[in-house]
């Protein structure tokens, strides 16, 4: 069994009672457990498997394929004031696309986990700011070595994957706008 500290970043549905959760972590960068009976009234994830959430998790890696089998999850940060404004889990959501987007699964990224981290403990008592989003794409672009001198971070990120950015970020920078 491993155990790593981890941010839960995105869950959907398998069966009827099971979920499949996707984490970052630093050492084990993206992956996906399952978490088996975690929709039943009293499993021991109720409550505890929510987007953005930090946790200490133990799981059992799968023999073949890439969906491990979550055992446990402990809150160190749940961000719950993240909750409080749609701008805020937008901007959120954006941030963890990206990265989804941008880098390979279950390899280690300890600089991009923090970078994470930071952004999502800054938006838990902060709105977001186009600033705030446009910073955390050029360190993510600096991170992945995609950065240009020109400094436009969110075209060298485009670029890089050959695919649109995710469309959270037009969505978020166009309510940044209209509430100026």
């Amino acid at each position: 069994m491993e155990k790593t500290v981890a941010i839960l970043i995105g869950r959907h549905q398998l069966t009827e009672t099971s979920l499949i959760v996707h984490w970052c972590s630093a050492e084990c960068g993206l992956f996906k457990t399952v978490a088996k009976g975690a929709l039943r009234p009293k499993s021991p994830f109720a409550g505890r498997l929510d987007l953005f959430v930090k946790a200490e998790i133990r799981f059992t890696r799968a023999r073949t394929g890439d969906l491990h089998t979550l055992a446990e999850a402990e809150w160190i940060n749940p961000r719950l004031p993240l909750r409080e404004s749609y701008d805020r889990v937008l901007a959120a959501t954006y941030l963890v696309k990206l990265i989804d987007l941008m880098v390979e699964r279950e390899h280690p990224l300890p600089e991009i986990y923090d970078l994470l981290e930071k952004a999502l403990d800054y938006l838990a008592t902060h709105a977001p700011s186009k600033v705030l989003i446009e910073r955390f794409e050029t360190r993510l672009a600096e991170d992945l070595g995609v950065a240009t001198p020109q400094g436009k971070a969110a075209a060298a990120l485009q670029m890089a994957v050959h695919h649109a950015l995710p469309v959270q970020r037009r969505q978020l920078f166009a309510r940044l706008e209209s509430s100026v």
